[in-house]
């Protein structure tokens, strides 16, 4: 009679090598999310501007007119960026930059912003920490004197946060946290952070960075990639000039922000034959039903508005700032408003 052989367990080691294994891959998963933050932390210094006001109207610096001498001279670059965002506003000498697009944009926008003869960006902002609003940060860290970097509260794992965050410690410079009415002068404007804190992290457009802009009688919003929820949070003043969020997405621009901004002028930047189908149909007729002027980065290319606090003239002009360059035709046309 054959005897069976007997298979040979080790329950107790296997299930020693599982938990073993499992265990390091928590290690990790720990280090790799807790890192980013202790980083960015260490970066922060506090900003000691005007605290937020404590009613849900922002009203420091967003309502009424600022004093502009004669000569003042106000100049908004809308950059033709492709699915991304960034803008450029000179105002009386001093400089703030609104997002640098993707990755690949950093480059085009370095050589293009050093073309007009700025050396300096005294405000460089970096809405939210999505590739296509803060790629191209670290090249123009590495090649500008900066003043003042302005982030959300936000961090994520990816390689070009990290590469932001290296880029800002190799040059010694510090984030400044920013809250909810914190105000700052560029040139004659005065800026008023709109941003809102937001504590879910799985949405980071929820923590983009919102400005607002007076210059002279004109006014001027930088939505980001703000969405509804942002825009139910506050009572929102009219202006002249829209900045669209989140590309013109069915997430943002409702009816009720629309009716409350009521803006002449409304800029999407979008890239050409996305595949987010950015701009919404609905959003697009919902502006156009307002009664605003739509320009779009990805039918006019790079927008320029250029003002004296009183009044002010559009200009669109294709421009090669898109890393991944569409073969749009893009011709060159000027608006007055």
């Amino acid at each position: 009679m054959k005897h069976a052989k007997k298979r040979v367990k080790y329950p107790q080691i296997r299930g020693f090598i599982i938990t073993l294994f499992l265990g390091i891959l928590l290690i990790i998963a720990a280090f790799v999310s807790n890192q980013f933050p202790d980083e960015v932390n260490n970066l922060i210094e506090e900003n000691l501007n005007i605290p937020t006001n404590s009613s849900n109207m922002i009203s420091v610096n967003t309502v009424g007119n600022t004093v502009v001498s004669a000569d003042s001279k106000l100049q908004i670059y809308y950059f033709d960026v492709g699915q991304a965002d960034s803008a450029l506003v000179i105002a009386d000498g001093q400089t703030m930059l609104i997002d640098a697009g993707n990755n690949e944009d950093g480059p085009l926008l370095v050589n293009y912003i050093s073309s007009l003869g700025i050396s300096k960006i005294d405000y460089l902002v970096g809405t939210h920490p999505h590739e296509d609003h803060i790629g191209g940060l670290d090249d123009i860290i590495y090649n500008f004197e900066i003043g003042k970097i302005y982030m959300p509260d936000a961090t994520t794992t990816t390689a070009t946060f990290q590469s932001v965050l290296e880029a800002i410690s190799a040059r010694g410079l510090s984030i400044t946290r920013c809250e909810v009415g914190n105000t700052f002068g560029l040139g004659d404007g005065i800026c008023t952070i709109m941003s809102v804190e937001n504590e879910e992290q799985s949405n980071l457009n929820l923590n983009s960075i919102v400005i607002h802009m007076v210059y002279g009688e004109k006014t001027f919003l930088f939505m980001g990639d703000a969405e509804k929820d942002n825009e139910d949070k506050f009572s929102w003043p009219d202006v002249d000039v829209l900045k669209v969020g989140h590309h013109g997405s069915d997430t943002s621009t409702s009816e009720k922000f629309l009716s409350s901004v009521k803006p002449e002028t409304a800029i999407i930047s979008v890239g050409m034959h996305n595949t987010y189908s950015h701009p919404s149909a609905e959003i697009i007729k919902r502006i156009s039903d307002s009664g605003a002027k739509i320009y779009r980065t990805d039918e006019n290319g790079t927008i320029l508005l250029t003002s004296d606090g009183k009044t002010y003239n559009v200009q669109t002009f294709a421009t090669a700032l898109d890393g991944n360059p569409s073969t749009a035709d893009k011709t060159g046309t000027t608006t007055e408003e």
